[in-house]
């Protein structure tokens, strides 16, 4: 593949309009993985009346905007969710192709991003975080490292061990000093995939992001909703998150830190 190719394929317009269209396939993964329904039958139609969507009624975006986010044929209302993933990927893949120029690195960046999308609104619905997800991206995020499109292997290695391992001895902690189960393996084998993508330093920043915006939401929504200390949080929705923003910021997150104490 020639040079200008790759520039034209790596330019954030059009990862925009690629990421548009992964996010589409990613509302099927986040509706279907946790029901175990088949992600290629039945095709993609209409939660309400079971009617398929047309082709032309399923542009990423665009469909829901004209229809004005109403099912074509029995006119319910369509979740504004579905659009919403679909312009987060959107903006994602060309925030990446705006900032990685390895066009292998590239790749792996952007896979990593279609999962913690995922990651986050299953998580969001059902409290959980599938093995479907993390186990193979963990694999993948390794496999980055010895082609050297991430971080070194011996980072990914130590970053698989900080982040599933650091989880683990906290849910432990938290089991022996409550008696009670704060954090599922789903989280834990979340961090590992992680820390093999975004090493040590990583997936202890990630921990520490997550953590504290999950915090933030129990303190301003669970606590006055009156559900009390007890309520489980989607732990995953925030850490997903958090890993896209130290892939992105998490040097800069850091030199900020330490100026403050210099």
């Amino acid at each position: 593949m020639s040079a200008e190719t790759l520039a034209v394929l790596r330019h954030p317009g059009v990862l925009a309009v690629f990421g548009a269209l992964i996010g589409s396939f990613l509302n099927v993964v986040i509706h279907r993985v946790p029901l175990r329904i088949s992600l290629s039958t039945p095709p993609s139609r209409c939660p309400k009346c079971k009617k398929p969507v047309a082709p032309w009624d399923n542009i990423p975006i665009v469909s829901w905007l004209i229809l004005r986010g109403k099912c074509r044929h029995c006119r319910k209302v369509i979740s504004i969710r579905y659009p919403l993933v679909e312009a987060a990927t959107a903006g994602l893949f060309a925030l990446a192709g705006a900032t990685v120029s390895n066009p292998i690195a590239l790749a792996f960046t952007l896979a990593f991003l279609a999962a913690m999308v995922v990651v986050t609104f299953i998580d969001l619905d059902h409290m959980i975080i599938p093995d479907l997800i993390t186990l193979p991206g963990t694999a993948i995020g390794l496999a980055a490292a010895f082609i050297g499109a991430a971080v070194e292997p011996r980072q990914a290695l130590i970053g698989i061990l900080v982040g599933a391992g650091g989880l683990l001895a906290v849910a432990m902690g938290y089991r022996a000093a409550t008696g009670r189960d704060g954090l599922g393996g789903g989280d834990v084998k979340l961090l590992g995939m992680v820390g093999a993508f975004l090493g040590p330093a990583g997936a202890f920043l990630t921990i520490m992001i997550g953590s504290f915006a999950g915090t933030l939401y129990a303190c301003l929504f669970l606590l006055r909703a009156g559900e009390g200390r007890t309520a489980e949080l989607p732990f995953g929705t925030f850490l997903a998150p958090g890993a896209v923003i130290v892939l992105f910021w998490g040097p800069r997150i850091v030199e900020v830190y330490w100026g403050l104490f210099s």
